[in-house]
């Protein structure tokens, strides 16, 4: 190893700098072109097209997924406050719903959640809230949430594989504007064969797929942990709704709409107890959602009716976005969480009032209380009165003395003026109360800031303070209070002296108070270096003062930022004014300060400049001198900068030229190239967004209200009269509130008609349970199908295509998807829902009938004439009929001709052949039907509580007969008889 030479180093690749590859190399580099470009150019056999039925696949299948991106464009009106996103919780019984809401609301705001009653909002996201609603097996309640739900969780027990529920709620979302659906897979812990479990996720797959979309998203939640989902997967799923896209649905962006989160009864008590049945006015607050709301107009609630709005307001919103911040997550202030129905939100908003709550965890008790409170506590406290509390108090002077009472207090007072000792008010010692000395020595500790005099005196006490005393104290003096002293032997004479004492010196008491206002204004000195070392002055014992001063610090005592008029001036004096006079420009300056002989200084040394605008350039009077002096000696420097300067502008040129070339390729590649009319449209419907969103975006909310009517996303609170008693007294959280607000057409009432039936067979006259835009009714179908000849004839039977159907109800824009049900009381294991279909048109002269055939008799025969009776009663029938086309059994064809006297109700007829006494005539005719005018409107809110699943209206004949045990009696024709034979 030691003896082997060292590795030689490889010689480096050098490139070539000449040559005709350098010079390619070269050519290319500045005009720009791309590699791929060159090597098609010089080798265009290896790029050409090899198979010409593989190129046209191959672009049929990019134009074809191309175009498969391409939707409607519409416009964009959400507000730049978008209300929550309505997350739908769908699936059977004991599948893991509740669950999954607790555990996404723990993941979003890190809080707990009991009960899951009502809507449930949140803060997601820095520019997204979520609204969690639980949907029960109910079929009303899957009926109302799939017309407002944004986003469906659907939930799939992997043990028991798909349930009616599921089916039953993807036909009602795709009869009422088909929202984003995700599949949730639980209980997938029951699996104990790793292979049996990919088999059924496999499977589970492709049938959603079937149902929703091909690639729909199903998440699979393997197990849980202590009684919740695993946190990572919750995570997954979290972060799946907080970027999901949605596109807005006809239906909801044509209507407003309101979740209420909060029911609220105004009606006065007084009447509630007069009447417990009266009507009720009650106040629904809930996000605004879909288009612009104005107020006093028609709403109509699933499940109770239509009612009119008596007034709507907005309201601070209770689950606010956090502030437009760049950061990457929420903090935990901003994580929010409003759920009234189950009890969470601290803050409730009504129209006159801000309810907050605060539980006693949260109340922090070590709080410093503030002056205000402590002394309105104490107010509140107070069992004795202010004289007993004097006369009951003690006071100690010095620590470990006794303490005294206020009548030993008052007795060593009266000893001191006998003896001829003044007090300590008139010595000019000021006495401070134990208080104002206990919080004296806190501040004293804690080294805080001595609160300052202030600007004008409060009381009487501090204006009768003497110059003496006000002398004595500096920035960090108290301000002391003198107890008042209620003594037997006060004379008259003193207070009345006192009294007028406040007169003395007003304007000396002026400046000072001026003064101190001035001190106490923000001192630049200590916001820029710091506070230091600070006078500070402080009593002790209350009997003298020291000053603690440091005296290295003592020249920058003083704020120089500030004029401090400590010392009069007397302007009127001559002198005075000559101090100041050459501040001013007409003052006399010396000969080297004059105006003028700076002007020419300047002149000399700032002459030249060059107008920015114009490009002018203007030189001075030494400028000129000096540029005459320097042409000669620039001559020879021209040429060297000519040379130079042809250089740097060819390779300017070169560089724009560069430029050009790579814009117009990208002109060419983005804008002229791929620009199609879909792009154009999208352009234009962006523009009108922007256009809509400036137009009020400086207006205050209440002009905006007045102009453009409530906006989406606002938290409003609708007030509604004269609504059922049953409404407040059998409410339930569990169940959902919707508002949706009626057009100026949609109230009235009219003709449907229907088709696009699913395979089920129906019976004419047979009451259905519709559910049609935001209403749940009952009614009575027709059904019927239209002939070649535009004729609508009656079905007695729905067939197994489709068919057309015409019922009595509120009229509802073309376009509307709608579905029926037979019943929606309880649960049933059959499939529940009976049809779907479209409103086609909204006609009140449309005509359905049915056939009728009309039975005759000849008794005269001659030839082909022949006289027929027992087809009508009148002569007036049978002129009405005149012409009509008549039939035999046997095929004979015939006319009516006129009607006869006698018998009533005969008339002659011609037949093409003659006719026998034993044929039968008859006539086909058409006999028009008339709509049943039945809507009776699903009132499911207003059952008791645990009974709002069994409401049931009109019942079928079959019903009826079932119940009331009625059998039909069967016609004596069409039973068997007993053959009896013939000898």
């Amino acid at each position: 190893m030691e003896g082997k030479e060292p590795k030689k180093e490889q010689k480096r690749h050098q490139q070539k700098h000449s040559g005709p590859k350098a010079e390619r190399k070269k050519i290319r580099k500045q005009l720009g072109t791309p590699a791929g470009d060159d090597e098609r150019k010089r080798n265009p056999k290896a790029f050409a097209v090899q198979s010409a039925v593989r190129m046209a696949k191959t672009f049929h299948r990019a134009q074809d997924l191309k175009a498969k991106k391409h939707h409607i464009p519409l416009v964009d009106r959400t507000p730049l406050e978008p209300p929550p996103i309505v997350v739908v919780v769908v699936g059977p019984p004991k599948v893991g719903k509740s669950t999954l809401i607790r555990c996404l609301i723990k993941n979003f705001t890190r809080q707990k959640l009991g009960d899951i009653c009502g809507p449930v909002t949140i803060v997601s996201g820095k520019k997204r809230r979520l609204t969690f609603i639980e949907c029960s097996n109910d079929i009303n309640t899957m009926i109302d949430l799939a017309k407002v739900a944004d986003l469906v969780l659907m939930f799939i027990d992997a043990s028991f594989v798909f349930e009616m529920e599921t089916f039953e709620f993807l036909n009602i979302c795709q009869v009422h504007g088909f929202p984003r659906i995700m599949g949730v897979l639980t209980h997938l812990d029951s699996f104990r064969n790793n292979k049996a479990l990919r088999k059924t996720k496999k499977r589970l797959k492709h049938r959603f797929w079937t149902e929703v979309y091909q690639g729909a998203k199903l998440f699979y939640l393997s197990g849980m942990v202590y009684g919740e989902y695993q946190t990572q997967e919750v995570k997954n799923l979290g972060r799946f709704i907080s970027v999901m896209k949605f596109r807005p649905l006809v239906w909801q962006q044509s209507h407003p709409y309101v979740v209420a989160d909060r029911m609220e009864d105004l009606t006065d008590p007084e009447m509630v107890r007069v009447d417990p049945k009266c009507d009720r006015t009650v106040s629904l607050y809930g996000y605004l959602r879909g288009t612009y709301l104005k107020n006093k107009g028609q709403v109509h609630i699933p499940g109770v009716g239509d009612f009119a709005v008596a007034d709507i307001s907005f309201m601070p919103d209770p689950c606010t976005l956090p502030e437009a911040q760049k950061k990457r997550a929420l903090n935990e202030k901003e994580r929010l969480l409003y759920a009234p129905m189950a009890g969470v939100g601290g803050v409730v908003y009504d129209k006159d009032a801000v309810y907050i709550d605060l539980p006693g965890g949260h109340v922090n008790q070590e709080q410093e209380v503030c002056p205000t409170t402590e002394l309105v506590q104490s107010l509140i406290g107070t069992h004795t009165t202010l004289d007993a509390k004097m006369a009951a108090g003690k006071v100690s002077l010095f620590t470990g003395a006794a303490a005294l009472t206020p009548g030993e207090v008052e007795e060593e007072e009266e000893e001191e003026e006998e003896n001829g000792i003044e007090p300590k008010e008139k010595q000019g010692i000021k006495t401070i109360p134990p208080v104002k000395r206990q919080k004296m020595e806190e501040r004293k500790v804690e080294k805080e800031p001595v609160v300052e005099v202030p600007a004008f005196a409060d009381s009487d006490d501090e204006l009768e303070m003497s110059e003496e005393e006000e002398g004595e104290g500096g920035e960090g003096r108290v301000m002391e209070r003198k107890v008042i002293r209620r003594g037997k032997k006060m004379k008259k004479t003193v207070q009345w002296k006192r009294a007028l004492r406040w007169k003395e010196g007003l304007q000396q008491k002026a400046s000072e108070a001026f003064l101190r206002q001035q001190r106490a204004a923000p001192n630049l000195r200590k916001l820029v270096y710091g506070t230091g070392n600070v006078s500070v002055s402080v009593r002790i014992l209350y009997f003298f003062a020291v000053n603690f001063t440091d005296k290295k610090h003592r020249a920058d005592g003083v704020d120089c930022s500030r004029f401090d008029p400590d010392a009069a001036r007397n302007w009127d004096l001559e002198e005075m004014l000559d101090s100041i006079r050459d501040c001013f420009v007409t003052g006399k300056w010396e000969d080297d300060q004059d105006a003028a002989t700076l002007q020419k200084e300047d002149e000399e040394l700032y002459g030249d400049f060059e107008d920015l605008e114009t490009g002018a350039v203007h030189k001075g009077k030494a400028g000129k001198q000096k540029d005459q002096a320097e042409e000669e000696s620039d001559d020879d420097d021209d040429e060297e900068e000519e040379k130079l300067m042809v250089d740097d502008e060819t390779q300017k040129n070169k560089r724009l030229e560069k430029k050009r070339r790579l814009k117009e390729c990208f002109d060419t590649e983005y804008d002229d190239g791929d620009a199609t009319y879909f792009d154009d449209l999208k352009e234009e419907m962006q523009k009108q967004a922007e256009l809509n969103r400036a137009e009020f975006e400086e207006v205050d909310d209440e002009t905006r209200v007045q102009y453009e009517g409530f906006r989406p996303g606002m938290y409003v609170r609708l007030e509604i009269p004269s609504l059922p008693c049953e409404f407040v007294t059998k409410f339930d959280p569990h169940y959902p509130i919707i508002l949706g607000a009626l057009g100026a057409s949609e109230g009235n009432v009219g003709y449907l008609q229907k088709h696009r039936w699913h395979n089920r067979i129906l019976k004419t006259r047979d009451p259905l349970i519709l559910s049609l835009g935001w209403r749940r009714f009952q009614t009575i179908p027709l059904y019927h199908i239209e002939d070649h000849c535009g004729r609508h004839r009656l079905l007695k039977y729905t067939q197994h295509m489709h068919c057309g159907a015409t019922i009595w109800g509120p009229i509802t824009p073309q376009g509307t998807g709608f579905l029926a049900v037979q019943s929606v009381a309880g649960t049933k294991t059959s499939f529940r829902i009976a049809a779907t279909g479209v409103v086609l048109d909204l006609d009140k002269s449309v005509t359905i009938v049915k056939k009728l055939k009309l039975i005759g008799y000849p008794y005269k025969i001659y030839k082909n004439t022949s006289f027929i009776k027992g087809m009508f009663n009148t002569v007036l029938e049978v002129v009405k009929f005149e012409g009509a086309s008549i039939r035999t059994v046997s095929g004979v064809r015939g006319q009516i001709k006129k009607a006869l006297s006698t018998p009533a109700g005969a008339y002659r007829a011609t037949f093409e052949d003659r006719l026998l006494m034993s044929d039968i005539v008859f006539l086909r005719s058409w006999y028009p039907v008339s709509v049943p005018q039945l809507y009776n409107p699903v009132t499911s809110l207003l059952m008791p509580a645990g009974q709002k699943d069994n409401w049931s209206g009109m019942r079928t004949v079959g019903q009826l007969k079932h119940d009331l045990g009625v059998r039909n009696k069967p016609n004596t024709d069409s039973l068997y008889k007993d053959t009896v034979p013939v000898l």
